[in-house]
């Protein structure tokens, strides 16, 4: 009797195997596909300023709650240290550093995978299950043209400009905190921003939330155009979208941070 029962456990594992890759593949070929219809015309910009004001209404709110425990966090924590160590007029370093290289990724990892990632993901996923992209492809429409590309680069201008408002919080709310609360002079927190943190740092950054953007979107397309079943599998695929774009996104913060030390950038 236990052969059975080790064959059935051994199909079940190479079934597994095979749907992952089979899904694997079809996000890389949902990757491919996505990249040639950008270059295609007409090119819906009516849906992609539609879009992109769709996702900063889901994703402005969660973006200002985040930022702030973050910022304060890092903030408060590295002004504690500098004060021990006798460089609290060095605050606005720590500040700027801290803002620029970490608060605002990380921020922006945690809104667009889990506010506009979803949203998009929900938004096709219902439009799968209603035949709406069927309709479409019977059309004679692209839906990968009409539908995918817009989304997706409306998620990647909108990871844009979250980081930079993110960066902006953390910068101000630094100021706040080490001049009115640890008492840090305000000229020696602005005069030692720039310390250690300048412009490649910043641009790092803005690549960073740019492939959050790329990613998390292409994550929220694939998975919304491959929902099968009801509104139960819709939801399923949400929760999916948060956890994939979420392991995506922290391993290209990894790589692009690494890269940008290793070029002496320091981000």
């Amino acid at each position: 009797m236990s052969v059975p029962v080790r064959e059935s456990a051994t199909a079940k594992i190479a079934s597994g195997v095979d749907t992952g890759l089979r899904a694997v593949g079809g996000f890389f070929e949902l990757c491919g596909e996505t990249f040639r219809a950008m270059a295609k015309r007409p090119f819906q910009w009516r849906e992609l300023v539609l879009q992109s004001w769709f996702i900063v209404r889901v994703a402005l709110l969660p973006t200002l709650l985040v930022a702030l425990p973050f910022t304060v966090l890092v903030v408060f924590t590295l002004n504690i240290l500098l004060v021990e160590f006798g460089a609290a007029d060095l605050s606005g370093a720590g500040a700027g550093l801290g803002a620029v290289t970490q608060i605002g990724p990380l921020v922006t990892v945690l809104i667009v995978a889990g506010a506009g990632a979803t949203a998009i993901c929900a938004d096709l996923g219902a439009r799968t299950i209603r035949e709406e992209i069927d309709a479409v492809r019977v059309l004679g429409i692209d839906p990968i043209q009409r539908l995918v590309v817009p989304r997706v680069l409306a998620s990647m201008f909108v990871a844009v400009l979250l980081n930079g408002l993110v960066i902006t919080i953390g910068l101000i709310g630094g100021f706040l905190f080490s001049v009115y609360i640890q008492n840090v002079t305000p000229g020696a927190y602005v005069s030692s921003l720039t310390f250690v943190t300048g412009l490649p740092e910043v641009v790092i950054s803005e690549v960073k939330a740019t492939l959050f953007g790329l990613i998390a979107g292409l994550v929220a397309c694939h998975r919304g155009l491959t929902v099968k079943g009801g509104p139960k599998s819709v939801g399923d695929a949400v929760n999916e979208t948060v956890v994939y774009a979420f392991m995506a996104l922290f391993a290209v913060n990894v790589v692009v941070t690494a890269i940008g030390v290793k070029f002496g950038t320091g981000a």
